[in-house]
Formats: structure tokens, C-alpha cells, sequence
């Protein structure tokens, strides 16, 4: 996941998803990859993290950051 600006999306074709006053871009060629997935906000003591859901996950790496289906 990336943070982007609007200089960083002129001219470039993404799925935007708006929910809660938030807006996502997502790349087209993931969008299968990602289907179903929740992303979510949590703090904690320790951090403040989004994190993510994906039903179609059948194992990710040691700290989360990425995943195979």
C-alpha cells in the first residue's frame, strides 16, 4: 500500500473505492487478488496500522506486509 497524491494518479487508470470519507486506488491488475478484502484501522498501545482481511489468502509472509492466493 501506497500513499499517493493527485500528481501521482493524472493520466493512470484506477478502481476507486469511496467509503467513509475515505477514498482507495487500486491497481487493475489486482483486483482479483484483493476481492472480498476489509481493510480496517486499528491503534494500539504499541502501533497504528491498517490492516487487512483477505478471504482469498492461503498464506502471507512473517509480518503481514504481503500474501499468495
Amino acid at each position: 500500500m501506497n500513499y499517493a497524491s493527485r500528481d501521482d494518479v493524472v493520466g493512470k487508470k484506477y478502481e476507486v473505492v469511496n467509503s467513509h470519507g475515505i477514498t482507495v486506488l487500486v491497481d487493475p491488475l489486482a483486483i482479483f487478488y484483493i476481492l472480498g478484502t476489509e481493510m480496517d484501522y486499528e491503534e494500539t498501545v504499541l502501533s497504528s496500522e491498517f490492516t487487512f482481511t483477505n478471504p482469498n489468502s492461503k498464506g502471507e509472509c512473517g509480518c503481514g506486509e504481503s500474501f499468495n492466493v
